[in-house]
């Protein structure tokens, strides 16, 4: 409408300074009438369907099945075009239900959709433009409570919410494809049972890590356990393959290798030898002395 208006302003200003500019140039009555009438036309000719959108086109109250994709369109003046979004959109619902214990189950849920472009036309005669809250919100409250009373409340509070979301999507998806729209998850965002049951539930999912913690321990010291036995039974037969092999000249012998190894040291010492083998005392094996 801006661009139209624009448009007159132009026109006229161009027709007026041209007839100033000549003094000759005709300025008939009904050119102003024609000008306004052609550039009211040619704008109801022209329609812009925004990104992410597509246009259903109603004549007289009928609605043809043809949609327009986003962009510029050239179409009957005497057309109307209602834009319809095919974006995802998100249906959020807070609902209180009976688990199948009965008990009151808060959730919050999240739908998240899409409009079918090729059937947006159909949607809009069927059901009109507001579809989500003729059709979607009542389906989905149903499928919650539908899903819920099925399912004990420990169910709803623990591994079960995947299933459970899944659950709510498979009964919402044939309803909606009938109507033209597409699920595209079912998110299952928050859960808050009665205080009182949420309280044993935890107090037995902590006496469950407790037990599992306690099986690791035991198991731990399990190994522990066999790991000291083996390293003893190492030392033994260790201890007692050197015995074996250990005799009084091969002690003497280590002997003498020690006294020259001190010896031939550069730092100060002092050596007290002494016993029959000539070793220092503290190597001496000779029991009897001298």
């Amino acid at each position: 409408m801006i661009l139209i208006l624009l448009g007159i302003f132009f026109i006229f200003v161009f027709l007026v300074a041209t007839r100033n500019f000549t003094g000759t140039l005709p300025f008939p009555r009904w050119l102003p009438p024609v000008v306004i009438l052609g550039l009211v036309l040619f704008g109801s000719m022209v329609t812009i369907v925004p990104a992410g959108h597509v246009g259903v086109q109603v004549l007289f109250g009928r609605v043809y099945p043809e949609i327009l994709p986003e962009g510029l369109h050239i179409i009957n003046p005497l057309l109307s075009v209602r834009n319809t979004s095919v974006r995802t959109q998100e249906i959020f619902e807070h609902a209180e239900s009976p688990s199948k214990e009965g008990l009151n189950v808060v959730l919050e849920v999240s739908l998240l959709y899409h409009v079918n472009p090729k059937v947006a036309a159909r949607l809009y005669q069927q059901v009109g433009p507001q579809f989500d809250q003729v059709v979607l919100v009542p389906s989905f409250r149903s499928a919650i409570r539908g899903v819920t009373v099925q399912h004990e409340s420990k169910d709803l509070y623990t591994s079960g919410r995947e299933l459970i979301a899944n659950q709510i999507a498979e009964d919402l998806s044939k309803t909606m494809v009938e109507r033209g729209l597409i699920l595209e998850q079912v998110l299952l965002r928050r859960i808050q049972l009665p205080q009182m049951v949420e309280a044993a539930i935890n107090d037995k999912l902590a006496a469950e890590q407790q037990s599992q913690r306690m099986q690791f321990v035991l198991a731990k010291e399990t190994q522990e356990a066999e790991r000291k036995r083996i390293e003893a039974k190492g030392i033994q037969d260790f201890q007692n393959i050197v015995s074996q092999g250990l005799s009084d000249p091969l002690l003497r012998w280590k002997g003498i290798e020690a006294t020259k190894g001190l010896a031939e040291s550069p730092n100060a010492k002092v050596i007290i030898v002494g016993g029959r083998d000539g070793l220092p005392l503290i190597l001496n094996t000779d029991t009897r002395g001298r």
